[in-house]
């Protein structure tokens, strides 16, 4: 039996696949949540996308955020500490879960964690005022990404935002993207980003907003970092008007 099949438990097959020895292996989950090991990994830009990310966070009053998908590193009880907000925390693997426990028990009554696959979620229509996504779509194959932007737009309410941060589109002119062996090497470790490279995250959320009724507002706002290699980017949402149907 292929060692991945070990570690499948109601998690995604592809996680269990290609990912198994970062997220569901206990060792790799103790590994990869040191600080150092994170920000190695994103060539020392951890702290800067953290901080633009919160930067970009709702923080109105009352607001309902939901994170999708438990992520290594202070993301979390960051985000919980700069709202003051409820935070909606849900994984498909059990011991990304814990981990962020551990995390957040100091506010554990804001802080609600549910086992679920982020193509599939449990939460009711527009339930929230902003959802947030931290280097999640580039470790998906397509079809994933495809239903995950549906769940999104389903969940997000009209007058809510998305926030997304990710790799940026394909960085031909980038020093790393040049090193063939290193191209060659990140496309072994993540072998659903190039295919994210491609992808108009823009177009793929809006016609899912579509479908559902919505629309984005206007045009997205996006920073990036690192010389263009990653970015963030902040997606209003509104009600579909008739003119649009």
């Amino acid at each position: 039996m292929p060692l991945y099949k070990k570690f499948l438990d109601g998690v995604p097959d592809y996680l269990a696949r290609y990912y198994w020895w970062a997220y569901l292996w206990r060792w790799g989950i103790w590994f990869f949540d040191h600080q150092s090991v994170i920000n190695a990994i994103l060539f020392g830009q951890y702290d800067t996308l953290l901080k633009k990310t919160l930067a970009q966070v709702e923080t109105r009053p009352g607001a309902k955020l939901l994170q999708l998908t438990c992520v290594y590193g202070k993301l979390t009880p960051s985000l919980l500490s700069s709202t003051g907000n409820e935070v909606y925390l849900c994984d498909a693997a059990t011991g990304q879960l814990q981990l962020a426990r551990r995390k957040t028990r100091h506010v554990a009554d804001r802080c609600h964690l549910a086992r679920m696959n982020a193509e599939c979620l449990g939460y009711r229509s527009d339930a929230f005022d902003q959802v947030i996504v931290f280097f999640l779509f580039h470790e998906m194959p397509a079809e994933a990404r495809r239903n995950t932007y549906a769940e999104i737009a389903r969940v997000v309410r009209p007058g809510g935002s998305v926030l997304i941060t990710e790799y940026a589109s394909t960085p031909q002119h980038h020093f790393l993207y040049r090193l063939v062996p290193f191209r060659w090497l990140l496309g072994r470790l993540e072998p659903f980003l190039p295919g994210f490279w491609r992808e108009d995250v823009a177009g793929k959320l809006g016609e899912a907003l579509y479908h559902k009724g919505k629309n984005l507002s206007g045009e997205p706002s996006v920073e990036y970092s690192f010389a263009q290699f990653y970015r963030i980017m902040h997606f209003r949402v509104e009600v579909l008007s008739a003119g649009q149907n």
